[in-house]
């Protein structure tokens, strides 16, 4: 299945989606808000259904699992082998706030592991592709781009603009103890878990809630940059990597570095 799935496809679907929102995001947008009191704008509505009535037009025949779409009851998701998991936006309320740092997040899953994902930040002109087996890239060069080969001397971490926990600020302090100095930036959306991809940032602790469709496309780029998205343990030597289509699409807390 994987083999029959373009990869450019993908990415030409996403850069689609990403220009109906920059429409939106110049022309200006009401914001409505849904039962978990999240924001929703029309932006959202229209890249989900680009999004959605493209990928059933080149792949009829794989389901799709959406934030924007009815959720679909496990009973029946747990029977799917290929699935696609979407966020026509993350980020929303980098999205609101005009910051730029928003992104389209479209991620092929295999049973419970992310084998394709295309990340497209339309704001910024980024694209952050990867597909089992062939590399991860951005913008056409191969992830990742940087190096840290003293991390004892010096971490760059990234957190939440918009959802810092004090329980991942006090994992952040804790990496003190490791290294002679840590340099700690914030960044929007799922770009955060690209800059581990690329290198621009060693660590991305997330001690808060996401769901799968906030970190799976991104998931894949991380992996195939020969990263890694780890579940969170109090002993950080438990490395468990992330998993998919669970019975509660809510995600574990999470850790995103380095394989070493």
């Amino acid at each position: 299945m994987l083999e029959s799935i373009e990869l450019e496809v993908i990415v030409a679907i996403a850069k689609k989606a990403g220009d109906a929102i920059m429409a939106i995001y110049e022309q200006g947008f009401t914001v409505e808000y849904k039962d978990d009191n999240s924001p929703l704008t029309t932006a959202d509505t229209t890249a989900n259904e680009i999004i959605c009535q493209a990928l059933k037009e080149f792949y009829p025949k794989i389901p799709l699992l959406s934030e924007e779409n009815k959720a679909v009851p496990y009973e029946e998701r747990k029977h799917w082998e290929f699935y696609w998991c979407i966020d026509p936006i993350d980020g929303t309320k980098e999205f609101i706030k005009k910051n730029g740092e928003f992104t389209v997040n479209i991620a092929l899953i295999h049973k419970d592991t992310p084998v394709l994902g295309v990340v497209y930040a339309p704001a910024l002109g980024d694209m952050y592709k990867a597909k089992k087996g062939e590399g991860a890239f951005k913008n056409g060069l191969r992830l990742p781009l940087k190096e840290n080969k003293t991390p004892e001397l010096s971490l760059h971490v990234v957190a939440s603009k918009s959802h810092l926990s004090e329980e991942t600020q006090a994992f952040i302090d804790t990496l003190a103890k490791t290294t002679r100095e840590i340099h700690q930036v914030s960044k929007g959306s799922s770009l955060k878990l690209c800059m581990v991809a690329e290198g621009e940032a060693d660590v991305y602790p997330r001690l808060a809630p996401t769901m799968e469709w906030d970190t799976a496309a991104a998931d894949a780029v991380v992996r195939e940059s020969g990263k890694m998205i780890y579940q969170y343990a109090p002993d950080i030597s438990d490395n468990v990597p992330m998993v998919y289509n669970k019975p509660d699409l809510l995600n574990p807390w999470f850790v995103a570095k380095d394989v070493r």
